[in-house]
């Protein structure tokens, strides 16, 4: 089986990887020169998406483990906590490198500068056309090119929703906020979340969650840097200090899909972000997207069946998309109201049974079942 991937990004790279593992043909196709975004950008692996890693035959080098998580209010006071099991602290494009560089190790042909604007299938196959004249043929096209997908747009073009709130992000060497090795720190502020994590070599990696409307495109970076103090300066925490101890703060705004869309048209088919986008607040998006990759090459590898790809990941992320989209919620009265899509989905798995250890669904040697 020839797979054409449209994406490069952690979801399509991770597919690839898996897809090569399986025995199928695969190529990668980017729309962006090079894949360097968001280096300052951090994220939080869970235990699954370093599962994955390892099923994927790769050891982590970048970033640092987290063995801990500690939970505290506006005041300073610890009101929770939990042991982690596997979770790691990452930047984003380092993750990013790390998968790239093992694409390339196994000699997986990755084009930059392709940016996908059309597909065709029949019972042969599909072509994928790029803005450059670029084609690129297969048995199955996987749509791994997130929120933004333009692959998306040709199954089922579902708006995007503003969340409701900012993220903010940076680093710095210079804030020396109270911390343990190894642990990372969530804040329960009064008008914000936050979290940092200090790395062995002391640099402070953090973010910051704040109800707002959308970002206004005249406002400079010290204004916005300004207004991200203001919703932290009130509380008894080390947040403040640590914003105001680095160089560069950057911000997003929080969005995700309005609908959960389709995720497959024939011989085209969506992963990660580009299928199932969230609100940030679970810190599960990377991971989501590595289960998607081996989840995918596993259920056409054993069964030769794209809908059982669907059938297993579908009632997992869509829980996750509630839990954001309530934590979400939960930060400020003003956005507190659920949309009707979510409503909808939480009433769905309510009283399903939890999908929520998917150990053997990841483990590589592990065939999937038989009755899916």
């Amino acid at each position: 089986m020839r797979v054409v991937v449209v994406g490069a990004g952690i979801a399509g790279t991770a597919a690839a990887l898996a897809l090569d593992m399986a025995g199928f043909e695969v190529s990668v196709h980017e729309a962006h020169p090079d894949s360097g975004a968001d280096l300052g950008a951090f994220l939080t692996l869970p235990g699954t998406g370093t599962r994955v890693l390892d099923e994927l035959g790769l050891t982590p080098t970048a970033g640092f483990p987290l063995t801990a998580m500690r939970l505290t209010d506006s005041s300073g006071a610890e009101v929770g906590g939990s042991v982690l099991d596997g979770y790691r602290c990452v930047r984003r494009a380092e993750l990013c490198a790390e998968l790239r560089a093992e694409a390339h190790r196994r000699g997986l042909r990755v084009e930059h500068g392709a940016r996908f604007v059309s597909a065709e299938q029949d019972g042969d196959g599909v072509v994928a056309r790029f803005s450059d004249g670029r084609e690129a043929e297969g048995d199955l096209l996987v749509g791994a090119d997130g929120l933004n997908s333009a692959v998306r747009e040709r199954i089922d073009p579902v708006p995007k929703r503003y969340a409701g709130q900012h993220v903010f992000f940076g680093h710095s060497d210079r804030a020396a906020p109270p911390h343990r090795p190894g642990r990372i720190e969530m804040v329960r502020g009064s008008g914000s979340a936050f979290g940092y994590a200090v790395s062995p070599e002391g640099r402070t990696y953090w973010f910051a969650r704040v109800p707002a409307p959308p970002l206004d495109a005249g406002e400079s970076a010290d204004d916005r840097r300004a207004r991200l103090l203001r919703a932290l300066e009130p509380d008894e925490t080390p947040t403040a200090a640590i914003v105001a101890a680095s160089d560069e703060v950057l911000v997003t705004e929080a969005r995700d899909l309005a609908q959960p869309p389709r995720w497959r048209d024939g011989r085209v088919l969506l992963i990660g972000d580009a299928a199932h986008a969230a609100s940030p607040a679970t810190g599960q998006g990377a991971a989501m997207a590595l289960e998607d990759a081996v989840v995918l090459a596993k259920a056409v590898r054993d069964h030769g069946d794209l809908d059982a790809y669907e059938r297993l990941r579908r009632p997992r992320v869509e829980r996750n998309i509630v839990r954001s989209a309530q934590l979400t919620a939960m930060l400020g009265a003003q956005h507190a109201e659920l949309p009707d899509a979510v409503e909808r989905l939480e009433r769905r798995h309510r009283d399903a049974p939890s999908t929520d250890d998917p150990t053997d669904l990841l483990t590589w040697h592990t065939p999937l079942p038989t009755h899916l």
